[in-house]
């Protein structure tokens, strides 16, 4: 079934829309959701969420991309349930090193412009992502949204893990560059 015809069924409220959407894109948010998790009961209970999300959302929201609509739901209720079951603990994970390795560059902090602020970051970003070279945005986006682990990225790509850690380096410092340059950093 087409993203459009799937869309349209949640407009109708049609109950056939989750289960359409499940065999269609279930692996996918599957993936994003254990990447974060890492724990079956918990990406169950996120992809639960996620497809109540969609029902909530549509309408009034009428997604063109249906994929990158639930790939952000999902992401987005993986990383609250992750920063949920680790309030009180500090510990490793792909999760933790990501985003402590994106410290340095994005700022975090939450105000009156909140909202404001992070579509602009997000625009900032997405402007970014598109003057690195392919290979470079790539493996920045496993990383980053998706949380793989240097090794996986550097085997799914066939690069030594240095060359995965110094292309990420260099992103993260044209990144930070970027941000400086349009004002969101000071």
């Amino acid at each position: 079934m087409e993203d459009l015809e799937i869309v349209e069924l949640y407009w109708n409220r049609d109950e056939s829309a989750l289960s359409e959407t499940k065999n269609k894109y279930g692996n996918y948010c599957h993936a994003i959701a254990y990447s974060i998790l890492h724990n079956n009961e918990d990406t169950e209970e996120t992809l639960n969420d996620t497809y109540l999300a969609a029902w909530n959302s549509m309408p009034p929201h009428h997604p063109l991309n249906l994929s990158t609509y639930l790939g952000k739901l999902c992401r987005r209720l993986s990383l609250n349930r992750w920063r949920y079951l680790n309030a009180e603990k500090r510990g490793g994970g792909q999760v933790t090193l990501s985003l402590d390795e994106l410290g340095e560059c994005v700022p975090d902090q939450k105000g009156i412009r909140e909202e404001l602020e992070e579509k602009l970051l997000a625009e900032s970003i997405n402007d970014f992502l598109s003057e690195l070279k392919e290979s470079e945005r790539k493996i920045f986006v496993c990383r980053y949204w998706y949380f793989d682990p240097i090794e996986e990225i550097a085997k799914r790509f066939g690069y030594t893990q240095s060359k995965v850690k110094m292309s990420l380096k260099r992103s993260r410092d044209k990144l930070r560059q970027h941000l400086l340059k349009e004002g969101i950093l000071v």
